[in-house]
C-alpha cells in the first residue's frame, strides 16, 4: 500500500502572487483530486499495466478534458494558465493521467471545436467533455514519427463516403476511444483530418503491450482496413500538416506544464526523505552533496515555473510562437528527468521501489521526451528559429 500524499508544492519565488484567487482555486481542486484518487492507485495500476478507465469520467466531471473549450461545447471556456496548472497536477500524479486529458482536449476536442463543422462539434465535444466518450489522435506511423509529413495512410473517394487504409501508432488512449482524429492523405496527396468511429468495419485499435513507461496508460495502434469513412466525418475547415501541427502546438504547451508537476513531486519526494533519513547520526539532508543536489533541482524548476508561467501569458494574449512552446517542451521534459534522477540518487536503493513515486516518474519521462516532438527535434525547431536555417534537411 502506498505511503500517504504528503505533497507540498515548492513556489521558491512566489509564483501564488501572480495568479488570480480563480487560478489558484482550479490548481487546489485538481491537487485534491489527484491526492484522493489517483495517488492511492496509481503505483498497483503502473504494476500490473493497467490503465483506470474509471478515472476517465472522473476527469471529465473534474471539468480536465477541454477546460479551453468553449462553455456551449461542454469545455470550461477557461484561458491557458488554467490548462496549464491542471496538466501540472495531473502529471505530478503520474504522465499516463496528464497524457489522457491532453490527448482528449488538445489533440481530439481542440481540432474538432477549431476546424470541424457545427454538426461535428454538436456530437462529438458535449461527449468528450463530459468522459462519456475517449477520444484519440492518429498522427503517427510506423514508419514516419519526426517527418509526419511522410504519411503513407490515405484514404479515397468512393462517392458518399471515403475508404481509409492504413496504421498509425503509439497511440495514447487508442484501446478504449470511441472516436479517433485522424490524420490521413487524399488522392493528391493533401493531407485532410477524419473522424473515425468505433465499430466502423475495419478499423481496429490493438493494445501495445510489453512496455517500461507510461504502464498505467492506455496505448495503441489504429488499423484501417479499406475503412468506410462518411464524408460528414472529414473535418472541414482545415487543410495540410497546419491542422495537426497545430494540434501538437497545444499538446506541447501541457506537456511543458506537465512535466514540471512530475518535477515538482520527485523533488518534494526527496526532500523528505533526506530530512528523514540517517545516515554517520544526522540527516543526510545536512550532507553538502545532497543540499547541492536539492538546491540544483529546486533552481531548475523555478526556471521552469517562471517559463511555463510566462508562455501561458503569451498564450492568452494570442502572441505564443510555436517556438516558444517547443523550448517549454523541451525545457520541461529535461528538467524533470534530470530532477527524477538526482531524487533517485537521493533515495538510494529505496528510490527504485513502488513505495515512492521516483522511479515511476522517471520511466515515464522517458516517453514524455520522445512524443509530440524528441529532445533534438525540439532543439533543431529553436534552431532554426534563431538562424533562419532548417537543419532538418
Amino acid at each position: 500500500m502506498p505511503a500517504s500524499d504528503l505533497f507540498r508544492s515548492p513556489d521558491y519565488f512566489q509564483l501564488d502572487e501572480l495568479l488570480t484567487e480563480e487560478h489558484r482555486l482550479i490548481r487546489e481542486t485538481v491537487r485534491d483530486y489527484v491526492k484522493r484518487e489517483i495517488s492511492p492507485i496509481i503505483e498497483d495500476h503502473a504494476q500490473r499495466v493497467e490503465f483506470p478507465v474509471h478515472i476517465v469520467r472522473q476527469l471529465g466531471e473534474l471539468g480536465c478534458f477541454g477546460p479551453t473549450i468553449p462553455a456551449e461545447y461542454g469545455g470550461g471556456g477557461l484561458d491557458y494558465l488554467s490548462y496549464g496548472l491542471m496538466m501540472q497536477e495531473l502529471e505530478r500524479g503520474d504522465s499516463g493521467v496528464r497524457s489522457t486529458a491532453s490527448v482528449q482536449g488538445s489533440l481530439v476536442m481542440y481540432p474538432i471545436h477549431a476546424f470541424g463543422s457545427e454538426m461535428q462539434r454538436q456530437k462529438f465535444l458535449p461527449r468528450l467533455a463530459s468522459g462519456e466518450w475517449l477520444g484519440c489522435f492518429g498522427l503517427t506511423e510506423p514508419d514516419h514519427g519526426s517527418n509526419p509529413s511522410g504519411m503513407t495512410t490515405s484514404f479515397r473517394d468512393a462517392g458518399d463516403h471515403v475508404v481509409l487504409s492504413g496504421a498509425k501508432m503509439w497511440i495514447s488512449n487508442a484501446p478504449y476511444a470511441q472516436v479517433a482524429v485522424v490524420w490521413a492523405k487524399d488522392e493528391q496527396g493533401v493531407v485532410h483530418g477524419l473522424l473515425v468511429e468505433r465499430g466502423m468495419e475495419g478499423f481496429s485499435t490493438p493494445t501495445t503491450h510489453s512496455k517500461w513507461s507510461l504502464r498505467a496508460s492506455a496505448t495503441g495502434e489504429l488499423v484501417f482496413d479499406q475503412v468506410k469513412v462518411p464524408k460528414e466525418n472529414i473535418l472541414p475547415n482545415v487543410k495540410g500538416m497546419k491542422g495537426p501541427l497545430s494540434c501538437l502546438n497545444k499538446a506541447r504547451f501541457g506537456i511543458a506544464w506537465g512535466t514540471v508537476g512530475a518535477a515538482m513531486d520527485c523533488y518534494d519526494t526527496a526532500l523528505r526523505y533526506a530530512l528523514q533519513r540517517e545516515q554517520f547520526d544526522r540527516p543526510i539532508a545536512g550532507f553538502q552533496l545532497q543540499q547541492k543536489k536539492l538546491a540544483e533541482m529546486l533552481t531548475e524548476i523555478t526556471k521552469a515555473q517562471l517559463l511555463n508561467w510566462r508562455l501561458a501569458v503569451l498564450m492568452d494574449a494570442g502572441k505564443a510562437t510555436a517556438a516558444q512552446i517547443s523550448m517549454a517542451k523541451r525545457n520541461g521534459c529535461q528538467t524533470a528527468q534530470q530532477v527524477a534522477r538526482e531524487a533517485r540518487q537521493i533515495l538510494g536503493g529505496m528510490g527504485i521501489t513502488g513505495e515512492y513515486s521516483v522511479m515511476r516518474h522517471m520511466m515515464n519521462l522517458e516517453s514524455v521526451v520522445t512524443y509530440e516532438g524528441t529532445h533534438d527535434i525540439h532543439l533543431l525547431i529553436t534552431g532554426l528559429d534563431i538562424t533562419g536555417l532548417n537543419a532538418f534537411k
